[in-house]
């Protein structure tokens, strides 16, 4: 057993299995106390069992460390809550939440149901957003906490899971919102968008060229969770991790601005004016696609699936 989180109150979401279970056993093994969450469900989000908490609170129990399960579904308020008040009534505080649950229904735009849609945001961005809720009113009063949400470098955009891309997103805009309006409560806030081989990276419908184990992700939320990442005041952060890699994101900024002369704007001045001077960012995904497209044409790689 390690002591970078010795003494503290940790609550992990979707730590059943996955990039979730390895968080929750990295952090019991540095010394935390853990709230091991898991609605048990499937990829898709059916199916609920408590079985796969109860399995890591046993593993964390094993070895020495303490953990408690709560089999709730975060997706709700009541659910977001029990899991922070479970960590108040076993042990007295908290001190980080780790939010992991997720789950994918994959389906082209023009092809997506309300059916498909929904849990899907329901579970990443709300899932978050009611753990967050929770922890964040008693880290308030405590004068310090952490929160760590999960986003992915999809929410550049995806071919295939505009839901989860959506929630991905909602989730980083989350973060910087709790990084800026918890500061001056001495609450720390920031995102890992992790690339790990899962159950739900095995659904990824684009090749991923860096990737790595659970157990790497894992050891970046440990760190954000410690007293080192809150000595450094790093908060409001956004960092992929992929094995050996670790990066982080640029924080959204103009690029480039115009003013009209008099006048104002009308459609045929913006037309004459824009393209040259405003311009656009170039988008890194839609030129992988292109290269991708071509290359299919070329018959060396498959085309993407209409489904």
């Amino acid at each position: 057993m390690g002591n970078f989180l010795a003494g503290k109150v940790i609550a992990v979401t979707g730590a059943g299995r996955g990039i979730g279970r390895a968080v929750a056993l990295a952090c019991a093994a540095e010394g935390a106390r853990v709230v091991v969450n898991d609605y048990g469900v499937a990829v898709d989000g059916a199916a609920p069992s408590s079985q796969v908490a109860d399995a890591v609170v046993k593993e964390i129990t094993a070895v020495g460390g303490q953990a408690v399960a709560v089999a709730d579904d975060i997706s709700t308020m009541a659910g977001g809550q029990r899991v922070v008040d479970t960590a108040l009534a076993e042990y007295g505080r908290i001190d980080g939440v780790a939010c992991v649950a997720g789950i994918l229904r994959e389906r082209m735009l023009f092809n997506m149901s309300e059916e498909e849609w929904d849990p899907v945001v329901a579970t990443h961005l709300k899932g978050t957003f009611t753990v967050f809720r929770a922890a964040s009113a008693v880290m308030r009063r405590q004068g310090s906490g952490t929160l760590v949400g999960f986003t992915s470098g999809n929410h550049q955009g995806s071919v295939s899971q505009a839901n989860y891309a959506a929630a991905k997103g909602g989730v980083v805009s989350l973060v910087r919102s709790a990084a800026l309006g918890l500061h001056k409560y001495g609450v720390t806030a920031n995102a890992v968008a992790p690339v790990a081989r899962t159950r739900m990276s095995a659904d990824v419908p684009m090749e991923l060229k860096e990737i790595g184990e659970p157990e790497d992700v894992a050891a970046l939320v440990v760190y954000l969770l410690s007293e080192r990442a809150r000595a450094e005041r790093i908060t409001g952060q956004v960092y992929t991790v992929a094995g050996p890699k670790i990066a982080v994101w640029a924080q959204p900024r103009e690029l480039r601005a115009a003013y009209a002369d008099g006048g104002g704007w009308t459609p045929e001045r913006i037309a004459d004016f824009l393209p040259g001077t405003v311009g656009t960012d170039p988008m890194p995904l839609l030129e992988q696609l292109a290269e991708m497209a071509r290359a299919a044409a070329a018959g060396t790689r498959p085309n993407e699936s209409d489904e």
